[in-house]
């Protein structure tokens, strides 16, 4: 393999974030999340019930039945985001994410963004757009990096 032919490492990070949305349970998006620092890879999260409970696949979406468009009335989804449990994750192994960057299969949403802040991320690298324009104003406003990957 000639090395002009190696992935960036923002491609790189995308493609394992893209590897870990498959471990999703969740019926309407499957969402992977890598938080990687000095190229190392610290935690990673997908979407899906809490630790113990039964997944979406096995019970059904409340949203999906009710119709609720994408980005609405998040609280009564029974999963967890994917960028919260990577942050569970490095919390819960007590792993230090500050100054680190987070690839993320979507956008996150406004909810993910707080506490991404809240956590010293730095950089956010997302492959699809989340129609969350308050997620966008706050990451500006505190000088989170939110970089789109198409």
């Amino acid at each position: 393999m000639d090395k002009s032919e190696r992935p960036s490492w923002d491609s790189y990070f995308m493609q394992i974030a893209q590897l870990v949305a498959g471990r999703s349970t969740c019926l309407r998006r499957q969402v992977g999340a890598v938080i990687v620092k000095d190229k190392q890879i610290l935690s990673t999260g997908y979407n899906g019930s809490p630790s113990g409970l039964k997944h979406c696949v096995e019970v059904g979406c409340l949203r999906q039945v009710l119709n609720i468009l994408s980005g609405e009335r998040t609280e009564i989804c029974r999963a967890v985001h994917a960028e919260q449990n990577a942050l569970l994750q490095a919390a819960r192994h007590g792993v230090a994410i500050e100054g680190a960057d987070l690839y993320t299969s979507v956008q996150p949403c406004v909810l993910c963004t707080k506490m991404i802040i809240n956590t010293g991320i730095k950089r956010v690298v997302y492959a699809s757009p989340y129609p969350d324009s308050m997620a966008m104003e706050i990451a500006e406003e505190s000088g989170l990096e939110l970089i789109p990957y198409y």
